[in-house]
């Protein structure tokens, strides 16, 4: 379990390809400080588990199949920059909002409009996820938790807005997102609960 409050920005150092995985480096000196083998790690917005801590404040993880069809991680690549958390400890804080780093869908950024204390940027919202998203609500673009601050658009076509401080957009990748840009987007899971225990009546 996260909070979608990212920690550091990290960068992929290498990748190798399998038949159906890929393994990622990963360079983040802060998540790595008390990293072990097993541990979870929020890759923008996705959960991976620890494989092994290297030296050079880097780290090793996974990703199957599944994960690379579902989610921006398979346009990673050497270089890319990308956004971490640790795992939350049932003694911090919650910043943000309970995010478990398992990505309900992609977005595209639209646009953004800067102005001159933030920038609000609007991003594609997929149709299966698109009746969790309430205006005010929570959403995790990346793995930062932000709040709705507009939606709109027709039936599959529609889109949601976030307006992002100076901070998130200095400490993020989202500060460097520009139109066309795939982005992890996972909703608050207490919407989804209640719709399966709704449906169950």
């Amino acid at each position: 379990m996260f909070t979608g409050i990212v920690e550091e920005l990290g960068e992929i150092v290498a990748r190798e390809d399998f038949a159906d995985a890929a393994r990622f480096t990963v360079l983040g000196p802060v998540v790595t400080s008390d990293a072990k083998h097993g541990d979870s790690i929020a890759v923008n917005g996705v959960c991976l588990t620890v494989v092994d801590v290297q030296a050079g404040d880097s780290f090793t993880a996974d990703v199957m199949q599944e994960t690379l069809n579902r989610s921006s991680l398979a346009r990673l690549a050497a270089g890319s920059r990308v956004n971490l958390e640790r795992a939350a400890a049932l003694n911090s804080r919650l910043g943000g909002h309970l995010v478990q780093g398992h990505v309900d869908g992609t977005g595209t950024v639209i646009s953004r409009a800067p102005s001159e204390n933030w920038t609000v940027v609007r991003i594609s919202l997929p149709d299966s996820i698109s009746r969790y998203v309430v205006e005010k609500g929570s959403i995790t673009v990346d793995g930062v938790s932000l709040t709705v601050s507009a939606l709109g658009g027709d039936p599959g076509d529609e889109w949601f807005e976030i307006s992002l401080i100076p901070t998130t957009l200095s400490l993020t990748t989202l500060g460097a997102a520009e139109p066309g840009t795939l982005v992890n987007l996972e909703v608050d899971v207490i919407a989804k609960y209640v719709e399966r225990l709704q449906n169950a009546r």
